[in-house]
């Protein structure tokens, strides 16, 4: 972003993070500004996720097709929802999409292979070096109105979902702790369920405590679901957890954060391009979001999406949180 006239558009959730993007706003702010010495930075804070949404497809819409799109950018900053926003508005439009992670969770950056600390992320949006990443596309009753959304990390189904939507609900003053106090609280009650799935146009019926659709590797705030999974590769990773004991699935848990999980006889992964997911009690989770109720639709779309993005950092790389 050092040539031409450039306009940067930074949508930022102040909130996040427990106030931290906030906080940080005027040092990130500083330094997208030493990389458009010549241009304009935009900086809207959303004080609602409506909000958020409307700036992040504004930018986009504003953006000139042709040549100038190359000097045009959305930069958006908060945790994994702020992404999700960010990503469904930027899919498939060739502007590039910067990602500055600030708050608890940070799956989609971690996965993607980006910083977490948010000025290094600031710095590599002023570098102006992109990367085509995939999305998955997700079709069915979206809780948000709509029949579709894009979502870059995981579609949650099962036991991950009950966890998600429980851990959103929690106290903010939780912070990361949140989805492990979630998982507890819902294992005291939650039984193997009765899942329908169609995988690249193979039905099959079974329960299970969770089946997962990633396109990038994490959710829940560093799990790595997918640990041999890429957002590049043009493929999704289905991971099926069959049905445990509740010790058992205690047991898996703290291993999903190193990926070790998958050496366990009870987990099931495939790689498909799309997954139909359907069944009774099932509610699907993406990106810390609500999605909505099942049957979901989810198909990969390679290259989808244009990212800021570090030209030498393999994207399956598990990175240490910062």
């Amino acid at each position: 972003m050092t040539s031409g006239n450039p306009t940067c558009t930074l949508v930022v959730n102040p909130t996040a993070g427990r106030g931290r993007a906030g906080r940080i706003l005027p040092q990130v702010v500083t330094e997208l500004l030493r990389g458009l010495p010549e241009g304009t930075l935009e900086v809207r804070r959303a004080d609602s996720y409506e909000e958020a949404r409307d700036y992040c497809h504004e930018a986009v819409e504003r953006a000139p097709a042709g040549d100038g799109a190359a000097h045009q950018a959305l930069v958006v900053m908060g945790g994994d929802g702020m992404m999700h926003l960010g990503l469904n508005a930027a899919a498939q439009s060739g502007l590039p999409l910067g990602l500055i992670p600030a708050g608890t969770g940070n799956d989609f950056c971690r996965g993607a292979g980006l910083p977490l600390d948010p000025l290094k992320a600031a710095r590599i949006v002023v570098e102006g070096v992109t990367r085509q990443l995939d999305l998955a596309s997700v079709t069915g009753q979206m809780a948000h109105g709509g029949s579709h959304s894009w979502v870059g990390s995981v579609v949650s189904t099962g036991y991950d979902a009950f966890v998600s939507r429980r851990g959103n609900a929690m106290p903010k003053a939780w912070g990361s702790l949140a989805y492990a106090v979630a998982a507890l609280a819902e294992l005291r009650r939650f039984k193997p369920l009765p899942y329908r799935l169609v995988i690249d146009g193979q039905p099959r019926s079974q329960t299970a405590m969770f089946v997962s659709v990633a396109n990038a590797t994490y959710f829940g705030g560093g799990m790595n679901i997918a640990p041999d999974g890429s957002p590049s590769d043009g493929l999704l990773d289905v991971t099926v957890i069959h049905p445990v004991s509740r010790l058992t699935l205690l047991r898996l848990l703290p291993s999903m954060f190193t990926g070790a999980f998958v050496k366990d006889p009870a987990v099931e992964r495939l790689k498909a391009k799309e997954v139909m997911i359907d069944g009774d009690g099932l509610y699907g989770m993406a990106d810390g979001e609500v999605l909505g109720p099942v049957p979901l639709h989810v198909r990969v779309v390679p290259a989808a999406l244009t990212v800021y993005a570090p030209p030498s950092r393999p994207l399956t790389r598990r990175r240490k949180a910062q």
